[in-house]
């Protein structure tokens, strides 16, 4: 499968890149960026071409892999799937819910597949926790709870990036956490309340489908090397009343990978489309929209 890379900043250097190079069943056809010595630099590190033209990538590939700022994202995407390119899109999947809508409807329209990198879902050690919880929808005798907490803006490769400084953890972090908390619990019906505090803390309380609540708190502000992240259920659905994961991704491009092998086969029609796809993305923003309403942001 070809695949173009759009972008060329610290993700797509650490991972997006790295992990297209090195995929047996794919193609690295090129790089591109609106800054052509960035994409320059980056292709060469990759053993890849620059191209100097969106349009022109766009016809050489089968799949475009998106390490752009969401606002940005929301723009080429749909531009993508009107060329008929299959989309590997960071999550959020736009800055905002008009972009995600836009995305979501673009991709319907255009009949292409799309997958959502939701690093976390591709990590060994998450699917086990998830596949050892509850089976379906818990009811309200059931709570879970969800913690990341970072310090990815206090400085590092991500410090500079203004997305990140302008919307905070709700809109990195939510996505990953709503998403492993309604895989783990069923649903997520609403953001049932939301508070921000400084620096850039969220707590998130979330009603699902059977009727389990759960809770998160998020952060990319706080004084914590490397991240900490922990996922709880506690109640009936679970053996000896919980079930908990604590830990990090060791390994993001190994993930990638994994979510690369579940697009080339639904594309060969050799398995299914994938189920993290624009229109999860789209469920997500909206739950991320929801939460920054109820915290009067």
């Amino acid at each position: 499968m070809k695949v173009g890379l759009v972008g060329a900043g610290p993700w797509a250097q650490r991972v997006h890149g790295p992990a297209l190079a090195a995929h047996p069943d794919v193609e690295l056809a090129g790089v591109w960026t609106r800054r052509p010595a960035a994409a320059a630099a980056l292709a060469a590190d990759l053993g890849a071409v620059a191209v100097p033209d969106l349009d022109a990538l766009l016809g050489a590939v089968d799949a475009v892999a998106l390490a752009v700022p969401p606002r940005a994202q929301a723009e080429l995407a749909v531009r993508a799937a009107a060329a008929g390119v299959h989309l590997i899109c960071e999550k959020p999947l736009a800055e905002d819910l008009a972009g995600a809508r836009a995305v979501a409807g673009a991709v319907a329209a255009a009949g292409v597949h799309s997958t959502l990198v939701l690093t976390l879902r591709h990590d060994p050690a998450v699917r086990a926790w998830l596949d050892a919880g509850p089976r379906g929808t818990a009811g309200s005798e059931t709570v879970g709870t969800a913690r990341w907490l970072s310090g990815s803006l206090l400085g590092g490769p991500y410090a500079a990036s203004g997305w990140r400084a302008e919307h905070g953890a709700l809109l990195d972090l939510g996505p990953h956490v709503i998403d492993l908390l309604d895989a783990a619990l069923g649903p997520v019906t609403a953001v049932e309340w939301a508070h921000h505090a400084e620096p850039d803390v969220w707590h998130l309380g979330l009603r699902h489908a059977g009727g389990a609540g759960s809770t998160a708190t998020l952060s990319l502000r706080l004084p914590v090397d490397p991240s900490e992240i922990e996922l709880a259920v506690f109640g009936r659905a679970v053996a000896d009343g919980r079930h908990r994961f604590s830990g990090r991704v060791a390994d993001a491009p190994a993930c990638y990978g994994r979510l690369l092998d579940e697009l080339v086969a639904a594309v060969r029609g050799d398995g299914p489309p994938p189920a993290l796809d624009a229109a999860r993305g789209l469920r997500l923003q909206e739950l991320v929209e929801q939460a920054r309403t109820a915290a009067g942001r």
